[in-house]
C-alpha cells in the first residue's frame, strides 16, 4: 500500500512540476522563436543600433562626475570582461570606442546588446573573435549614460 501511495503521489508531483499550457493551445517550441527571425534586418541602423536612443547630447567638455559614476558602475558590471584600453580580456577593450562609434549606438548596445548581436555585421565579427556574446546587465539610463562618459574619459575628452 505504501509503494503505491509514493508511485502515486510522485507521478502526481511529476505532473505539477511540467510546463503548463495554455488550455486549448498547442506547444510550439520555435513560435518564440520565428518572432526575432522574421523581422526585418534591412530596417537596422548600423549608425544608431537598435534600441530608444535616437539622439545622445554630449557635450564638448567632459562632465567629470558623470564619469566617476561611470567608471564606478563599469568596475561593478564591465570590468571583468572588458579593458579600458584595447586589449582584449573576454570582450573587447574600451579604448576608441567613442571614436569609432556614435553615442547612440553605445547606448542601443550596452542596453540592448542581444538584437545588436543578432543584426550588426561588425559586432557579429567580433563575437567571432570573442567567442563570448555579451549579457545584458540590465543597466538604467543614466548607468549607461555615465559609462558612455567614462568611456569618453578614456578616449582622452577633457
Amino acid at each position: 500500500m505504501n509503494k503505491l501511495f509514493l508511485l502515486l503521489l510522485s507521478s502526481m508531483l511529476f505532473m505539477a512540476c511540467g510546463k503548463k499550457e495554455k488550455e486549448g493551445e498547442e506547444y510550439n517550441p520555435s513560435a518564440s522563436t520565428e518572432e526575432t527571425a522574421t523581422t526585418d534586418p534591412s530596417s537596422y541602423d548600423p549608425k544608431r543600433g537598435e534600441g530608444k536612443f535616437t539622439t545622445v547630447e554630449l557635450g564638448t567638455a567632459l562632465d567629470q562626475a558623470m564619469a566617476t559614476k561611470g567608471e564606478e558602475v563599469a568596475g561593478v558590471k564591465c570590468t571583468s570582461c572588458h579593458k579600458p584600453t584595447d586589449e582584449k580580456l573576454v570582450g573587447p577593450g574600451w579604448k576608441g570606442v567613442t571614436e569609432r562609434r556614435k553615442p547612440e549606438w553605445i547606448m542601443n548596445f550596452i542596453t540592448n546588446p542581444d538584437p545588436m548581436i543578432d543584426k550588426d555585421p561588425e559586432v557579429q565579427a567580433q563575437l567571432e573573435i570573442c567567442l563570448v556574446r555579451m549579457p545584458n546587465q540590465g543597466l538604467s539610463d543614466d548607468d549607461a549614460r555615465n559609462i558612455l562618459e567614462y568611456m569618453r574619459k578614456i578616449d582622452g575628452v577633457k
